[in-house]
C-alpha cells in the first residue's frame, strides 16, 4: 500500500518535448519511492503502465542487477549548434543522442547540430539521432543519408517514422540501423516491430512498459539488442530505468539515462548525474528530500489534477 502522492513541478533547462516544466507525482511504499509521470496528453488507459512501474518500485522493489555501472549517452535537445557542443563537452559521454525533425525547424538546423556534436565527441564518439516519428519514408531516407554524412556515421536512427510499416520500409532502404521507441512503448503489441523486421534495436522505457520486470519480459521476447532510455523523470524515476539497465542480461549500447542534466531542479539532494558518462545502478529508489518536495510543490490546481488522475488510473489496475 502506498501513501498519498507528492506532486511536484520541476523546471527544465531547455524546452524538451514541447514542455518547460516536468510535472510528476511521487508515492512512498514499503520498498521505497515510486514515480508516476505519464505525459499530460496520455489518457488513463495508457497511464496505467506508468502507475504499475511506480507501484513496483514502491511496493515490490526491483530484481537484483547483473552489473553495477551503466554507460549513458548525452542527450542533445533541438538546440543551436553552439549549445549542442557545450552539452556534449560538459557531459563527458562518449555517445550522444541528438534530437532531429523538430517541428518548426529545418533540415539545415539538424545538420548543423549533428556536425557540432561530432566535433565535440571527436572521431571515436558515437552519434545517434532521434526523430520521434517526425518524417515520412522518403523524407526519412533522405535525412538519414544526409545526417550520416554530417556525423561521419550514425550508430542508429531512432523512430524515424511513426508506424511500424514505415519503419520497415526505411530499414530496407538505408544501411543505418533503425531503433524503435514509440512503436514499442506506445503499442498494444510491443513485439510487432520484431515480427515485421522493422527495427534493429529496441528502445525500452521502464515506466511506459509497466516496470522493470515487465520490461525485462519484453526484452526477452522481442529478441533485439536493447537500449534503455528515460522519459525525463526525476532521479526517483530514473532509478527505475537504471534498475532495468542493470538487470538486462546484455547491454550493448550506452543508455539514455543521463537526463537528470535536462532538469534545472530535482527532488533529491544527490541527483543521478553521470560522471564521465557513467551512472551507478541503485538497489532501491533514492528518497526525495522533504524540503525539495515543498520547494517544488505543484500549485493547488496542478496538485488536484494529478491526484485525481492518479486515483482514476489506480482504479483501472
Amino acid at each position: 500500500m502506498v501513501g498519498a502522492p507528492s506532486v511536484v513541478a520541476l523546471p527544465l533547462r531547455t524546452r524538451f518535448r514541447g514542455i518547460t516544466t516536468r510535472e510528476l507525482a511521487l508515492v512512498e511504499g514499503p520498498a521505497g519511492w515510486g514515480e508516476f509521470c505519464p505525459f499530460v496528453e496520455y489518457d488513463d488507459a495508457e497511464a496505467l503502465s506508468w502507475w504499475r512501474c511506480a507501484r513496483e518500485a514502491a511496493e515490490d522493489g526491483w530484481p537484483a542487477p547483473v552489473r553495477e555501472r551503466v554507460e549513458v549517452n548525452a542527450t542533445v535537445p533541438a538546440v543551436g549548434p553552439e549549445h549542442a557542443h557545450r552539452i556534449v563537452t560538459a557531459s563527458g559521454a562518449r555517445t550522444a543522442k541528438v534530437k532531429v525533425a523538430e517541428k518548426g525547424q529545418d533540415a539545415g538546423e539538424d545538420l548543423a547540430r549533428v556536425e557540432a556534436v561530432r566535433d565535440a565527441l571527436g572521431p571515436d564518439g558515437r552519434v545517434r539521432v532521434d526523430a520521434n516519428g517526425g518524417w515520412d519514408v522518403d523524407g526519412a531516407v533522405a535525412a538519414i543519408w544526409a545526417l550520416a554524412r554530417a556525423a561521419g556515421g550514425l550508430e542508429y536512427v531512432e523512430q524515424p517514422c511513426a508506424s511500424v510499416e514505415e519503419l520497415a520500409a526505411v530499414r530496407r532502404r538505408v544501411d543505418v540501423p533503425v531503433a524503435a521507441d514509440e512503436s514499442i512503448r506506445r503499442a498494444e503489441d510491443p513485439l510487432r516491430v520484431a515480427r515485421a523486421e522493422a527495427a534493429d534495436v529496441a528502445v525500452l522505457k521502464v515506466a511506459p512498459l509497466g516496470g522493470v520486470r515487465a520490461a525485462l519480459r519484453v526484452a526477452e521476447r522481442i529478441g533485439l539488442p536493447c537500449v534503455v532510455s528515460s522519459a525525463v523523470e526525476s532521479s526517483v524515476g530514473l532509478a527505475a530505468g537504471l534498475a532495468l539497465a542493470g538487470a538486462l542480461p546484455e547491454l550493448p549500447f550506452a543508455c539514455g539515462l543521463g537526463t537528470a542534466d535536462l532538469l534545472a531542479a530535482d527532488v533529491v539532494t544527490a541527483s543521478l548525474h553521470p560522471v564521465a558518462g557513467v551512472l551507478a545502478v541503485p538497489r532501491r529508489p533514492p528518497a526525495p528530500d522533504p524540503d525539495l518536495l515543498v520547494t517544488y510543490a505543484a500549485d493547488p490546481a496542478t496538485r488536484d489534477r494529478w491526484t485525481d488522475r492518479l486515483r482514476r488510473v489506480q482504479g483501472l489496475a
